[in-house]
């Protein structure tokens, strides 16, 4: 399975950390975001990564050149932001027709990897996407998803105050190629993934809940408090 890994983005929130460093390769116990990315996919049988750039650039850049994953990253630079369905847009042919992860890498994730692609290739009928869930402890920062019996997601409340659950969106998917051609048909060049492709899969994205750690590393509170829980 191929991956983008989005990385682009400036991590206003997170300054003053990123006015320096892109939020990507902020230090977890002294190791950049991306990295615990690449080595736990790599281990899960992920074999090309996709990676974007925009800010703070060569900096991404350099960290690749000297990754041991170098050889299985391709770069694609986006002077001008194009966020996520325009992203997947501008480099179609990278995903080869099959399908593929879909991944924001500014998030400290640990999973069973290999059972999220088995829960992909097992979703229920007529499924298109299998998003990873977490259980969070600020549901009203996340997006927070309501699935049915079988797992699959009938409502999603984006940060509201006094959500019906703690249940949230990880903001990683395994994607079929349809959803390319679903973006396409939208005729948008800066497709947004959360406001124009989620809610149009309402009853077909499957769900797999990650119960080892997930964090979004989005403030320096939310950093701190994953730096406090990193060697659980």
């Amino acid at each position: 399975m191929r991956a983008l890994l989005l990385a682009a983005g400036e991590g206003t929130r997170l300054r003053p950390l990123t006015l320096r460093t892109p939020k990507c390769l902020v230090p977890i116990k002294g190791k950049p975001l991306l990295h615990y990315w690449l080595e736990n996919l790599s281990g899960a049988g992920v074999d090309e990564f996709l990676i974007n750039t925009s800010y703070l650039a060569k900096q991404v850049e350099s960290f690749v050149n000297h990754s041991k994953f170098k050889d299985a990253i391709t770069l694609t630079h986006e002077e001008k932001l194009l966020n996520t369905g325009g992203t997947l847009l501008a480099n179609e042919a990278f995903f080869q027709n099959e399908a593929f992860m879909l991944v924001h890498a500014d998030n400290l994730c640990f999973c069973d990897f290999k059972a999220f692609m088995d829960a992909h290739a097992k979703r229920p009928k007529g499924c298109e996407i299998t998003m990873m869930t977490f259980k969070t402890d600020n549901p009203s920062a996340c997006g927070i998803v309501e699935p049915d019996k079988e797992g699959v997601v009938q409502k999603f409340y984006e940060k509201v105050q006094n959500p019906p659950s703690n249940l949230a969106n990880g903001a990683v998917y395994i994607c079929e190629r349809g959803v390319i051609e679903f973006i396409k048909s939208l005729g948008k060049k800066e497709a947004d993934f959360s406001l124009d492709v989620l809610p149009a899969y309402m009853g077909k994205i499957n769900t797999f809940l990650n119960d080892v750690y997930h964090r979004d590393i989005g403030t320096p509170e939310s950093y701190a408090q994953a730096e406090l829980e990193y060697g659980f």
